[in-house]
């Protein structure tokens, strides 16, 4: 089989996967604010996909998941550099779609699939091209965001090792031209959420591969076999372990980088393989196949996440339940002829995405899932209520 039809085809099935998804999730009201609050480069993105698609899912969705496939070829072409064997760069990239945390990013509205996105672009930018453009881009990075700062960060210290001059001035200047717009969240009485930050960073990547990512890391600087992918993955990823000592991270804006780690991981795990006799490579296969179960397994639970509520007593204690319900309820009422309710802020702006707007004239408020009221409105996955509220119509006269 052709290698070039398999990259084609895991790309077409994750593709095929996700856009099929997009019609089973409900805007979140992180996302809402993303759409309707302050500009950003990203809303700008958003708002055009929705001026030619229309207001709905897919136009919401489909730029995280075009960016995600452009993040998964350059992956691919990036890592040619690390892996010769065609095959093992199909495995690379298998599994890079498969982590939960990628996927989330190809679905969710946010930062962290731009941010996949701008650094794998960079990382095969300079390794192909003219040192000119990357300027060019790092200006265009300054501008786009904050969360491009531990990139500058990494790049100066990169700029410091491989004598630089004018890469480290450059980059210097960014990272503090960066701090100045956007700075880095210091605030709050400091707390240890050290434990946290691993804790998430090993749902984001499954605990085999993360583990295995922080040995690499760890391992290629003891053998001073370091490059660009490792100065920007470890500086991003040392960073967020030192801010969490003192206070809650959010994790989207450092996870990104440490997957720029995935090609140096893969190389290490495939010399390693490589150069044992086949009697002492049963381990190996073991850790890879058992890797690939559970990415396999979270990539299952993702996708058929509604048919978690009925293994859960508390539906608000569901990880995704933010990114349900809006839409079903937004039906609903509108098939009841209401287009306008009084609700919380949350789910007010949520709603606004479907087309029902804010108004005094019907009050919607949520009840217990065990309240019973004919004219309750219900919203349920699999025969399973997951949320219950009232709609009271206000005399206005």
């Amino acid at each position: 089989m052709s290698h070039r039809f398999v990259l084609f085809l895991i790309l077409g099935v994750d593709a095929f996967i996700l856009f099929f998804q997009t019609s089973s999730l409900s805007i979140s009201h992180a996302e809402s604010m993303i759409l309707y609050e302050d500009f950003s480069f990203l809303q700008l993105i958003i708002k055009t996909s929705i001026y030619f698609f229309g207001s709905n899912d897919f136009a919401l969705r489909l730029p995280m998941i075009i960016f995600h496939l452009l993040s998964a070829i350059l992956l691919y072409k990036i890592s040619k550099k690390y892996l010769s064997n065609r095959k093992n760069r199909l495995w690379l990239l298998l599994i890079f779609v498969l982590l939960p945390g990628v996927i989330s990013s190809a679905l969710i509205v946010e930062m962290a699939g731009l941010i996949i996105f701008g650094l794998l672009f960079f990382v095969y930018a300079y390794e192909n091209f003219s040192r000119k453009y990357m300027y060019m881009i790092l200006s265009i990075y300054v501008l786009i965001g904050g969360e491009f700062v531990y990139l500058f960060l990494a790049l100066s210290i990169f700029s410091i090792y491989t004598k630089q001059r004018t890469f480290f001035i450059f980059n210097m200047f960014a990272f503090f031209i960066s701090l100045l717009l956007y700075g880095v969240d210091t605030k709050g009485i400091p707390q240890g959420h050290f434990l946290d930050s691993i804790a998430v960073y090993t749902a984001i990547f499954t605990p085999i591969i993360f583990v295995y990512i922080f040995y690499i890391l760890y391992r290629r600087y003891l053998t001073k076999q370091i490059d660009i992918l490792w100065f920007i993955a470890s500086v991003a990823f040392v960073f967020s372990l030192l801010l969490s000592f003192r206070q809650k991270i959010e994790l989207e804006d450092f996870a990104p980088y440490l997957i720029l780690a995935l090609p140096l991981a893969a190389q290490t795990f495939s010399h390693s393989y490589r150069v044992r006799l086949k009697m002492f490579r049963t381990k190996y296969r073991v850790v890879f196949v058992v890797s690939l179960i559970l990415l396999v397994l979270n990539s299952l639970v993702v996708f058929f996440n509604k048919d978690i509520y009925i293994f859960i007593d508390k539906p608000k204690n569901h990880f995704a339940y933010n990114m349900h319900v809006a839409k079903e309820l937004a039906n609903e009422l509108k098939n009841r002829g209401i287009k306008c309710v009084n609700t919380d802020y949350k789910m007010a702006s949520r709603l606004k995405f479907y087309g029902v707007t804010n108004c005094n004239t019907n009050i919607l408020t949520e009840k217990s899932l065990k309240y019973q009221n004919r004219e309750s409105v219900t919203i349920s996955y699999n025969n399973r209520a997951v949320y219950k509220a009232i709609v009271t119509k206000v005399n206005t006269n």
